[in-house]
């Protein structure tokens, strides 16, 4: 049996690869190999098939003997705080973050707030395989009381990372995305002050990510044009991701936030080693701009395990990916989209600007492009051989073609795609070179499996 964990924890589409069985079987398996007693914590974004799912993970958990403390909808980040902060078990996050509504995925969390091991995803795989029964699901759903004390809590802590400061005569305007943020978001910005308008805020599950939040900024910048407003952020489903859009219509990517923030840390002097931690992902420009001014950028694979990582490693505070992931110190290094927007928003207030400025202040992207390959296939169920050479594919197209661009190539963790990140000096060559590229490699690709 292939892995059921992916690069954050198990996704895939709901009644697919993501079952009420698989569910259930995680949910007993966790709870199986816990030696702690204390609950488990469940929290899920909108999507129709978290109730599902919640109902799976929840009788998977009390079959195996441990108790739960269901969250209800809320952004995942809440998972790994309450948990430290309570001194739960374990935490359990039924989201697939920035993908589709089809999609649906199990983030798991250690008694630290942790995302688990790779050794404990091990123990968690060998139960769910040694398990050959199909759970169906029951006929009568029993409802599930939410702790909604324990969302207060996180709300509060979130105000408390402001150190005092307010939002007071700043309007800001949110896209919470039919997601985990319309819980929340719009209080958070309310309670500090600020004057807001939010935007795709009702919890509609059919609509979670689809032309809106993080990944598709159209609606926020609409919004903005329609308003007069001094920034906008638009979240991902489960609210870890945040994207800021100035008054103007300008973007504030995951980039972007880290070389502001990076650079008002570095003027603290409380930057280690004046480090940042990013991805393979991240711009040239952002690279060269922050090493101009006596900073260090080191690069990990995508993913923000490995950005976190990589942050333990090098004692790092500070660090996280171009799709809007910031890693901070504040919050033990849990991507918290909602903790992101109100440091930035923070910053502008006390600097006494509106996000246009700032963002002027910030480095020039090199032309980048990002080009999906669809597959017909999961990469994760092809033979060994197979993807081996599709891997040695792909390394030759980096290798081939470095000469006079940055080439990123990798397969989706979560979703059936390749993704092509070419990066040059000019538009001309960066729009060339990745329809090149991407034909040929997708023609490679069909040969292989043919």
């Amino acid at each position: 049996m292939q892995s059921i964990f992916g690069t954050d924890g198990i996704r895939g589409k709901f009644n697919e690869e993501i079952t009420y069985s698989l569910a259930y079987k995680v949910g007993y398996a966790l709870g199986s190999h816990l030696e702690n007693n204390n609950p488990i914590l469940i929290g899920r974004d909108t999507r129709i098939s978290g109730d599902i799912l919640l109902q799976a993970m929840t009788n998977g958990i009390k079959e195996s003997g441990k108790k739960f403390i269901n969250l209800g909808i809320c952004p995942t980040p809440a998972i790994p705080f309450l948990i430290k902060q309570e001194k739960l078990s374990s935490g359990i996050m039924i989201s697939a973050s920035h993908n589709p509504p089809e999609y649906n995925g199990i983030k798991i969390f250690d008694h630290n707030g942790q995302k688990i091991t790779k050794n404990f995803e091990n123990k968690i795989q060998k139960l769910v395989e040694e398990s050959n029964q199909n759970i169906s699901i029951p006929t009568k759903e029993i409802a599930l009381k939410t702790n909604n004390e324990l969302m207060d809590i996180y709300m509060k802590s979130l105000i408390q990372t402001m150190g005092g400061e307010d939002l007071s005569g700043m309007k800001i305007i949110l896209d919470t995305c039919y997601g985990s943020a319309t819980t929340c978001a719009k209080k958070i910005f309310q309670n500090l002050g600020a004057d807001v308008k939010v935007i795709n805020n009702s919890n509609n599950g059919l609509k979670i990510n689809v032309k809106c939040g993080s990944t598709n900024l159209e609606p926020l910048k609409k919004a903005l044009r329609e308003n007069i407003a001094d920034m906008g952020f638009s979240f991902d489903g489960d609210a870890d991701r945040v994207i800021g859009v100035d008054s103007k219509g300008n973007v504030l990517d995951g980039d972007h936030i880290l070389f502001l923030w990076g650079r008002e840390l570095m003027e603290q002097k409380i930057l280690t080693n004046n480090l940042l931690i990013s991805t393979q992902m991240a711009n040239l420009g952002f690279e060269k701009a922050w090493n101009k001014i006596g900073g260090i950028l080191y690069r990990t694979n995508v993913g923000d395990k490995y950005v976190h990582e990589a942050i333990k490693e090098k004692k790092a505070i500070l660090g996280g990916e171009q799709s809007g992931h910031i890693l901070s110190k504040i919050n033990n290094f849990s991507g918290d989209g909602i903790l992101t927007a109100l440091q930035i928003s923070k910053y502008c207030k006390k600097k006494k600007i509106i996000l246009d400025d700032w963002l002027k202040s910030s480095f020039d992207p090199f032309p980048q492009k990002l080009t999906n390959i669809n597959l017909d296939f999961n990469i994760n169920k092809i033979s060994q051989a197979t993807k081996s050479l599709i891997d040695q594919t792909i390394k030759n197209y980096q290798t081939n073609y470095s000469y006079d661009c940055r080439i990123y190539i990798r397969p989706s963790g979560t979703e059936p795609l390749i993704r092509v990140l070419v990066e040059a000096k000019t538009q001309k060559i960066v729009k060339s070179l990745s329809s090149e590229i991407t034909n040929k490699l997708n023609l490679e690709i069909k040969k292989i499996l043919n």
